[in-house]
């Protein structure tokens, strides 16, 4: 069993070397980034990371406003930004043209970028997007015997659990925020969010199409599942594809929106032909978790209302330390399905003003997230070097986001590839300490036992009356694997702090030491080698006294 620790990068951004870019600027002025642009040195630096996992965000063709010969563009109007979404899918079985050097072999080039991923020792995740397509959505490179979507719709009709898309009878779309919709959508289709209107607001999912699983929302939301909906073999055929290709895994894209007796019948079909392949579901509703694990079958879950919501307030100040318990006793025994991040395309990055400014505030969050339970991690490209996207860029504006929509750059990425050297030389000092921390945080949730198979105990309820613990800054924790124990302890202030940490009997115990031989515990600090060594009756009565630095950790192993 090997912990699964996932890089996301957007390889229009990763490899794309123009230093100046324009405010909305087109490709031909911001350039982009290339599949090619992974090289294998660029590859193997990503994975002494401590990284196992690559994901792959915006491979499949997806609407845009570029043009190519022979590959048509989409309309301003339904398109965000000039590059577009990953999420709004005009191909399925296409590789997005603007990642190739050679757009006719743009599908090798992808083949290619999986051999070199797997020479590297590297598994590749790319996003799989069922819930909606791009309005202009129409797929050249489908096999020849397959339907396009909505072919053999009846567009006269609300619902038909054998249509593909929804509709809107009698009514054309209008978008009345844009003064040059050159498109024409009648009947209007039901938009990518639920949004069952034929006049979508720019808040909306407006420039996709909600795809029909054979929900009828009008009805009660009454399932029609027998006979199967036409939809569920096309998205089979289309996980079918990818499979066959060689990924390793899908992040499926809001899977909640996504009826969870699908992803039952699916994923155990795509299992039989690659029984180790993966899925992660985006998902933001705990009351569905169970079910998408136990029904859905999905290998791992977003545990983004929980773990990063209550981390993301703890850095800020917002809550205190102490809070974080709520994140395991709340997931009742799922922890091993979630997946732990501080950052993805979707959330603000840890420098912006808009989340933390000091990427330093998240080193402990990190180590949590990594360490917690046995579930995978995820680290997104320039994290590891605080990247924190000061400049509006186009359509997303300055959110504190790396933007998804646009044609831009990344400016750690480009300091840290240099010459494609990644010699790292042109980084600031502070950039490279941090990615030292990233290295070792990763490093350890990847090979030691006690986190790849070991058990978790919270101490935090032994130190409630303990007034030499810090409770609104500090997190301690124990993770255990037969004779392999961890204690954690994380200050999450800016406060150089001596505390001391209450460790109970009954803990030791759970991390199955035997109390009546120990009579003298050892904690190895697994950083400075630091060795304490303290008699049981004093650390079950007094416990152990440590100083710790200002946003940092300290790892124990006894």
């Amino acid at each position: 069993m090997t912990k699964i620790s996932i890089y996301q990068v957007l390889p229009r951004l990763f490899g794309n070397s123009v230093k100046n870019p324009i405010l909305h600027g087109s490709i031909k002025d911001n350039g982009c980034g290339k599949l090619n642009d992974f090289t294998p040195k660029a590859l193997q630096e990503i994975k002494s990371l401590g990284i196992n996992y690559i994901w792959y965000t915006g491979i499949i063709r997806h609407a845009t406003t570029t043009t190519y010969p022979g590959i048509p563009s989409q309309d301003l109007c339904i398109v965000k930004g000039k590059a577009g979404s990953p999420y709004a899918i005009v191909d399925y079985f296409d590789v997005h043209p603007d990642l190739a050097e050679n757009i006719e072999n743009r599908l090798d080039e992808f083949k290619d970028l999986l051999a070199r991923t797997h020479h590297t020792g590297l598994k590749a995740i790319i996003d799989f997007v069922p819930n909606h397509v791009a309005r202009q959505y129409k797929s050249s490179k489908k096999p020849l015997e397959l339907p396009d979507l909505g072919e053999n719709d009846i567009p006269s009709v609300h619902f038909n659990p054998q249509n593909n898309f929804y509709y809107l009878p009698g009514e054309t779309l209008r978008l009345d925020f844009c003064d040059n919709l050159n498109y024409n959508e009648n009947p209007a289709k039901v938009t990518g969010n639920d949004c069952f209107s034929a006049t979508p607001n720019i808040n909306d999912w407006y420039e996709t199409i909600k795809l029909n699983y054979g929900v009828d929302y009008k009805n009660n939301h009454q399932n029609r599942f027998d006979p199967i909906p036409n939809t569920w073999f096309r998205m089979l055929e289309i996980l079918s594809y990818w499979t066959h290709l060689g990924v390793d895994g899908f992040r499926c894209d809001m899977a909640e929106m996504v009826p969870v007796e699908f992803w039952g019948w699916a994923i155990p079909q795509i299992k039989h032909f690659n029984p180790d392949i993966i899925f992660i579901a985006e998902i933001y509703r705990p009351n569905l978790y169970h079910d998408y694990i136990i029904a859905g079958k999905f290998d791992y879950l977003y545990d983004k209302v929980g773990l990063y919501d209550l981390l993301k307030q703890v850095i800020r100040g917002e809550q205190p330390a102490g809070v974080l318990s709520q994140t395991w006793k709340s997931l009742n025994g799922l922890d091993k399905y979630m997946l732990r991040f501080l950052e993805n395309h979707d959330e603000q990055r840890i420098a912006a003003s808009e989340f933390a400014t000091n990427p330093q505030k998240a080193i402990p969050a990190m180590m949590l997230a990594a360490t917690l339970h046995q579930g995978p991690v995820m680290t997104y490209f320039g994290q590891e070097f605080g990247e924190n996207n000061t400049q509006a860029s186009g359509f997303s504006g300055n959110d504190g986001r790396t933007t998804i929509f646009d044609y831009w750059t990344v400016p750690t990425i480009q300091r840290w590839r240099g010459k494609s050297a990644y010699s790292g030389n042109a980084l600031t000092s502070a950039e490279k300490e941090l990615k030292a921390e990233y290295q070792k945080i990763l490093g350890l949730a990847i090979t030691h036992p006690a986190i790849l198979h070991g058990n978790f105990y919270d101490l935090m309820w032994a130190n409630e009356q303990n007034h030499l613990f810090y409770h609104n800054y500090l997190y301690a924790y124990f993770r255990n694997f037969g004779e392999k124990s961890l204690l954690f302890i994380l200050n999450f202030s800016n406060k150089d702090l001596e505390t001391r940490v209450i460790i109970p009997g009954h803990a030791l115990e759970f991390a199955e030491k035997d109390i009546t031989k120990m009579k003298v515990k050892t904690f190895l600090n697994i950083n400075t080698s630091q060795v304490i060594e303290i008699s049981h009756y004093d650390l079950i009565q007094k416990g152990l006294t440590v100083k710790i630095y200002p946003w940092h950790y300290l790892v124990y192993e006894f």
